[in-house]
């Protein structure tokens, strides 16, 4: 696996016996490589910035824990493979994590469109996050996903702005319901610059 791969292929899944036996390792030195990659955001929600590892990791563990065999690898190759940063792109899973069922009925049931409202502001500018178009995230009712898939679309200029070192990037989301704002650490910036080939 290398920082610069842009796609899980066929060829890159180990087989399950033998991913067995390597889990625990690649569990605990992905813990490593996510924690620059994971950025809280208010109560509630957190951003975890995606790459070939994750990805490789969470198709791996899809077909450890559901057992599909050789039938299941294209459809999880299918769903992981739009997260891998490609060229001048940022990816996250943006979570809302709410233990309390209540209290998580309540929020994600004012979080409609949450998604059309995250960005980054680079250098005074906004650039706006693009949902994963596989489903809608918002529910006909107005109820988000706790979940939701977003790509950051840097022009090269944006991108060599961001990797350039003590840059300032905000992370933010205006939703009326969720308007919170955070600077990315250098560390953050730093590890995240790496997905721009």
């Amino acid at each position: 696996m290398t920082v610069m791969a842009k796609e899980i292929t066929r060829a890159d899944i180990l087989d399950m016996a033998e991913y067995g036996k390597i889990r625990a390792d690649k569990r605990r030195a992905l813990v490593a490589v996510k924690r620059n990659r994971r950025v809280p955001l208010g109560p509630h929600a957190t951003f975890y910035f995606e790459s070939y590892e994750t990805m490789w990791q969470q198709v791996h563990e899809m077909l450890f824990i559901e057992r599909g065999g050789e039938e299941q690898i294209p459809d999880e190759l299918d769903a992981y493979n739009p997260l891998i940063p490609k060229g001048r792109e940022l990816v996250a899973t943006l979570m809302f994590e709410i233990d309390n069922p209540v209290l998580r009925k309540t929020v994600l049931g004012g979080l409609g469109g949450v998604e059309e409202t995250v960005f980054m502001r680079l250098d005074g500018e906004d650039i706006m996050a693009r949902a994963e178009a596989d489903v809608d995230r918002t529910s006909a009712e107005g109820k988000a996903s706790s979940v939701q898939f977003l790509h950051f679309d840097f022009t090269d200029a944006q991108a060599a702005a961001f990797a350039r070192p003590g840059a300032e990037v905000t992370l933010g989301v205006r939703h009326p319901a969720y308007a919170h704002m955070t600077v990315l650490t250098d560390a953050v910036r730093a590890e995240l610059a790496q997905d721009f080939d």
